[in-house]
């Protein structure tokens, strides 16, 4: 009996750190290493690299705030979550114009990791 639910218990961890497995494996994909990395405060930061997004709205801040997401979501497709955080990005850069009413944004950063 004690024996069948050590068993069972262990085949329920092996299943939870394998169905956890994938997601922990999304925090840091392992490709930040490829460029030359610095500190830059306390964050760690790619000094040679830069990201680029870009985004529409009808107003000025909504076209920022997807261009800040599409930043993001390709940052995070590339480098992991734990680079994806436009907040830590060093050497930002944000321009946006206005045509028609709407506007249009594009963001610049370089991918930082706390």
């Amino acid at each position: 009996m004690m024996k069948d639910a050590a068993l069972r218990l262990g085949l329920a961890a092996a299943l939870i750190s394998a169905s956890l497995a994938p997601a922990l494996a999304q925090t840091e994909t392992g490709l930040a290493s490829i460029h030359n990395l610095a500190r830059v405060g306390k964050k760690l930061c790619m000094t040679d690299h830069y990201h680029y997004g870009s985004g529409n709205g009808r107003t000025k801040a909504l076209a920022e705030r997807a261009a800040i997401a599409s930043w993001q979501s390709f940052t995070d497709f590339e480098y992991g979550s734990v680079w994806a955080r436009f907040s830590n990005a060093a050497a930002k850069r944000v321009s946006c114009s206005q045509s028609g009413g709407d506007y249009s944004c594009q963001v610049e950063a370089r991918p930082c990791r706390r």
